[in-house]
Parts: C-alpha cells; structure tokens; sequence
C-alpha cells in the first residue's frame, strides 16, 4: 500500500518519500498489513478556497483524502497533487511545515488519524 510521507530533514524542512506497506495474503478476506497503533480519528471538511500557509503539522498523523483535489508544497519547492483514495504520513511537526491548498474548488473531505509514533 503507497503512502505519502511528509517529514522534516536535518535542513529543518519539509521533504517528501514514497513508503509502500507491505501486504500479506489473508484468504478471502484480501490482503492486509500489520497492525499499526493509533490514537484517534477525525472527521475533517475544507471548503472549495481552502489554501494554507505553511504550517508544521500539529501531530502525527495519516490523512486519507475522501474526496476533493489538494497541492502540497514542500519546504523546499516541490509541489505534489492528492486526491480522494490518497494517504498521506504527516510527521513535519517541526521546522517550516508546508503548504496546502484546495485545487478543485470544491469541498474536501478527509479522515486524519493520530499516531504516537512509528
């Protein structure tokens, strides 16, 4: 399973990699990955015009986008589009942070769910 990972790096900016979790067979349910410990979930909604400044993450957490379009700036310039089906690993919860910004015009829904760490 392709996740996003956002972090900061020792240049105290936001970079972003690819992690991909593994999968393993589990019959006719599908394939499934590890367990991975979570704190909490959250209901989010943007409206169409959302655009944020850069901005640290306020905690760990994965965002799964349910729909809607975003662009994410990194703190060094690079811009990467997301959308609904998307998960993203959001650690960069020091330094600059990045951006983020509504694309579509249309309301964004999404799911973050906390993390204590990985």
């Amino acid at each position: 399973m392709k996740v996003t990972h956002l972090y900061t790096g020792e240049d105290n900016e936001t970079h972003f990699k690819e992690i991909d979790y593994e999968l393993f067979d589990n019959g006719m349910i599908g394939w499934l990955s590890n367990k991975i410990k979570v704190s909490e979930l959250i209901f989010r909604e943007t409206d169409g015009n959302y655009n944020y400044d850069f901005h640290p993450a306020p905690q760990k957490q994965f965002i799964v986008l349910l729909d809607g379009e975003i662009e994410i700036e990194n703190g060094v310039g690079e811009k990467r589009r997301f959308k609904a089906g998307d998960i993203l690993l959001v650690e960069d919860v020091t330094g600059r942070g990045h951006k983020t910004k509504s694309v579509d015009g249309k309301p964004r829904r999404s799911i973050f769910i906390t993390i204590g760490h990985l």
